[in-house]
């Protein structure tokens, strides 16, 4: 990994409740659905229980499980074939995306 002189690889970051729901502030580019895209950066940028922390929230503001993405796929049916994802995938699944 190649880190800019003014940044420092962050080991161990505390994700919070608070920290967790700050997910859903994300905008989506243009031409993305902004449940998906929401759901890519939580998966992106958390560990797989702070995922399912986020799933729950996820829910709890109304968004879609299944929203698909650009691939016409969902986000569930976009990882599966991941190598390192089960965790997530079972997430997913617990809460209900298809």
């Amino acid at each position: 990994m190649t880190l800019k002189k003014d940044k420092q690889k962050v080991l161990g970051e505390i994700f919070d409740n608070e920290r967790i729901e700050g997910f859903l502030q994300y905008p989506a580019p243009e031409g993305v659905s902004r449940d998906f895209h929401l759901l890519e950066k939580a998966y992106r940028g958390m560990r797989e229980e702070n995922f399912a922390t986020f799933l729950t929230f996820f829910k709890q503001a109304g968004y879609d499980l299944n929203a698909k993405g650009p691939n016409d796929q969902t986000f569930l049916q976009t990882i599966k074939s991941h190598r390192i994802a089960d965790d997530y995938v079972t997430s997913l699944e617990q809460a209900g995306a298809h």
